[in-house]
């Protein structure tokens, strides 16, 4: 938190030296790192259920071949878990992997993901998803391993 100029004199003048913690409420400061990273839980859980939820509309309820052959490799969360950055791949043979085609009917259907995704999830708002696409012979590391 940013202390404004007359904050800092009055600080100066109570202390000798400014460090990290003055001015923060001590209850906040102070408080334990499991409490710190409860909200990094929460959107490693929204991740999961994301996860779980695009790897079964993707594979079961779309009737598009070329979706179908999409399989989610991670969700991240963007900075406050409003947008999560999808990582798929293409079980395609690399000579009828196009990207574009792929991303053109990703758009088409972003809006049933997001609603699916709504119907799994207990949030207000349902997350805008962003797509990453890797090419079928681009390495993906799972779990530390490299999967080809």
């Amino acid at each position: 938190m940013a202390l404004h100029r007359r904050q800092r004199e009055q600080l100066r003048a109570l202390c000798g030296e400014l460090h990290e913690d003055d001015g923060v409420d001590p209850r906040r400061y102070f408080r334990p790192a499991r409490q710190r990273d409860q909200d990094h839980r929460k959107s490693r859980q929204l991740c999961r259920q994301v996860q779980r939820t695009l790897d079964l509309v993707l594979t079961g309820e779309t009737r598009d071949e070329l979706l179908a052959s999409l399989k989610v490799v991670s969700v991240l969360p963007g900075r406050d878990a409003s947008q999560l950055l999808v990582t798929v791949t293409a079980d395609v043979p690399p000579d009828q992997f196009r990207r574009e085609q792929i991303e053109a009917q990703l758009a088409l259907v972003q809006g049933r993901l997001r609603s699916e995704i709504a119907a799994a999830i207990t949030r207000k708002k349902t997350p805008v998803l962003t797509f990453q696409i890797l090419a079928p012979d681009a390495g993906v590391e799972v779990n530390g391993e490299d999967e080809r």
